[in-house]
C-alpha cells in the first residue's frame, strides 16, 4: 500500500518485474484500450442489448415482470460473485489463464439462454452467464494496475469509459434493431457471436502482464487474507462502497426505464433505445472531461465529490418529479433528469476505481475483485426494488436512486475522510 506522500515513481511495477509483454503493451496504446475497453464492454452489452425486449420476454414467456426483471438481477449476481473467484485466481496464476476460460464459458451460457424453454431455465443461464462474464470486469481493471499508476490509470480508466460507454448506446440501438428482424432469443445469439470475437482478439493480442514473482502462490485461505486486509483499509473500504452504492443508482435506471419509458411514458423500443444512447452520451462526455481536462489538474476527490453531489441532486429532482410534486410531468423533464445523472457517474465511477487501487498495487487482481463484487451485489439488492410498486408508478425508482445516493456520500465524507489524507496524484502535484 503506498504511504501518503509517496509518489506514483517510487510504486510503480520495476521494469525487471514486468512481463516481457507490458512495456510493448503500454508503448501500444489503441492496441490495450481495444482489448481492454472491449472486456469492460461485456456486462453493458449483456445487459443493454436485452433491455428493450423485456416487455416482449414477459409476454413470450408467460411470466410477471418482476420474475423477468430477475433475469437481470441474476446476471448482475453472477457478475458480483464471480469476480471474487476469478480476482484472486488472476493473482495466483496470472491475467490470461482466468480470462480465457472465462470467456469460452461466456460464450456457452449465452448461447444456452437463446434457446432457453422457460423463465426459470433463462434465469439460471443469465446467472451463469454473469459468472463467466466476470472474468473481463475483474481482469481488465487488473491489467490496468499492472500496467499504470497514479494520474495515468485514472486518466486510462476515464479513456475505457469512452469505449465501454459506448456499449450501452450502441447496446439497445442493436438491440431494438434486431427485434425488427427477430425475437428477444435473436440478441442473445448476437451476444455469442460478441463473445466468440472477443476471445478470439484476447487470445492473439493481450499478452500476460503479472510478472510470475508478483504472484502468490497460496490457495483459498490466503485469498481471503488478503482480502480481509483489503478490506480492513478505511479508506479503501470507504471508495470501494461509495463506488457501489453510485453503481446501484445507475442500475435502478437501468433495470427500470424499460418499463418507465415504454409503459408509463407509452414510448417505442426505437425511442427508449435512442434516450438510454443519448443518456449513455452524456455519461462519456463528462468521462473524458474528466480524463482529458480535469485529471493531473484537479484533485480525483474533489471531482469524485462533484460527481456524487450532482447525483444526489438529480435524484432528488426525479423524485420530486415522479411523485408529483411539480403536478403532471411528461418524459421530456424525466428524461433530462435521468440524463444528468447518467452524466455525473461519467466523474465518480473510474474516480472510486482508480482512488482504491492506487491504493493496492500488491493485490490488484483481489481489489478489482472487491470494488466489482460490491458494485454488483448493491446492485443486484437495488434491481428488484425499482418494481416493487409495480408497473405503474416511476417513484421507486427514484427513491432506490436517492437512497444510493446518500449512501455513497455517507460513505465517501464518513469513511474516505479526503481531507485528512494525500492520494498518489495530489502528492505528485
Amino acid at each position: 500500500m503506498p504511504e501518503r506522500g509517496q509518489t506514483t515513481e517510487e510504486h510503480r511495477i520495476p521494469k525487471a518485474a514486468e512481463p516481457s509483454g507490458s512495456a510493448a503493451l503500454r508503448r501500444t496504446g489503441a492496441l490495450v484500450t481495444l482489448v481492454l475497453g472491449g472486456l469492460t464492454a461485456v456486462p453493458p452489452l449483456s445487459m443493454d442489448m436485452y433491455l428493450p425486449a423485456l416487455p416482449e420476454v414477459t409476454d413470450a414467456l408467460g411470466a410477471p415482470a418482476a420474475t423477468i426483471q430477475l433475469t437481470l438481477t441474476a446476471c448482475l449476481m453472477g457478475m458480483a460473485l464471480g469476480q471474487l473467484v476469478v480476482g484472486p485466481m488472476s493473482d495466483k496464476w496470472g491475467r490470461r489463464r482466468p480470462l480465457l476460460i472465462g470467456l469460452l464459458v461466456y460464450i456457452l451460457a449465452t448461447a444456452i439462454c437463446a434457446l432457453a424453454p422457460t423463465a426459470e431455465l433463462l434465469i439460471a443461464f443469465r446467472l451463469l452467464q454473469g459468472l463467466a462474464g466476470a472474468a473481463g470486469i475483474v481482469i481488465a481493471r487488473a491489467v490496468v494496475r499492472d500496467l499504470y499508476d497514479g494520474v495515468e490509470m485514472a486518466r486510462f480508466f476515464s479513456t475505457l469509459m469512452l469505449i465501454s460507454g459506448v456499449a450501452p448506446v450502441v447496446a439497445p440501438l442493436i438491440g431494438g434493431q434486431v427485434l425488427r428482424f427477430t425475437d428477444w432469443r435473436g440478441i442473445f445469439v448476437v451476444l455469442t457471436g460478441v463473445g466468440i470475437a472477443l476471445t478470439l482478439l484476447v487470445w492473439r493480442r493481450l499478452p500476460e502482464t503479472l510478472a510470475p514473482e508478483k504472484r502468490h502462490g497460496g490457495g483459498t485461505a490466503e485469498a481471503l487474507r488478503t482480502m480481509r486486509s483489503l478490506l480492513a483499509d478505511r479508506v479503501f473500504t470507504g471508495y470501494m462502497v461509495a463506488g457501489g452504492f453510485a453503481f446501484a443508482a445507475l442500475f435502478a435506471y437501468i433495470s427500470a426505464s424499460p418499463f418507465v419509458i415504454q409503459e408509463i411514458y407509452g414510448a417505442s423500443p426505437q425511442t427508449f433505445s435512442l434516450l438510454f444512447g443519448v443518456n449513455s452520451v452524456g455519461l462519456i462526455l463528462a468521462g473524458q472531461v474528466n480524463g482529458k481536462i480535469l485529471v493531473g489538474r484537479v484533485s480525483l476527490n474533489k471531482v469524485l465529490a462533484v460527481g456524487l453531489g450532482v447525483i444526489t441532486l438529480a435524484a432528488t429532482a426525479l423524485l420530486l418529479m415522479t411523485a408529483g410534486v411539480f403536478g403532471e410531468v411528461g418524459l421530456f423533464p424525466v428524461a433530462a433528469g435521468l440524463f444528468v445523472l447518467m452524466s455525473a457517474m461519467g466523474l465518480a465511477m473510474p474516480n472510486t476505481q482508480s482512488l482504491a487501487l492506487i491504493r493496492t498495487p500488491h493485490a490488484a487482481g483481489s481489489a478489482s475483485a472487491l470494488l466489482g463484487t460490491s458494485s454488483f451485489l448493491i446492485g443486484a439488492v437495488a434491481s428488484p426494488l425499482v418494481g416493487i410498486a409495480g408497473e405503474d408508478t416511476a417513484v421507486p425508482m427514484a427513491v432506490v436512486q436517492l437512497v444510493c445516493a446518500l449512501a455513497a456520500v455517507t460513505c465517501f465524507v464518513g469513511l474516505c475522510r479526503p481531507w485528512q489524507h494525500k492520494t498518489t496524484e495530489e502528492a505528485d502535484h
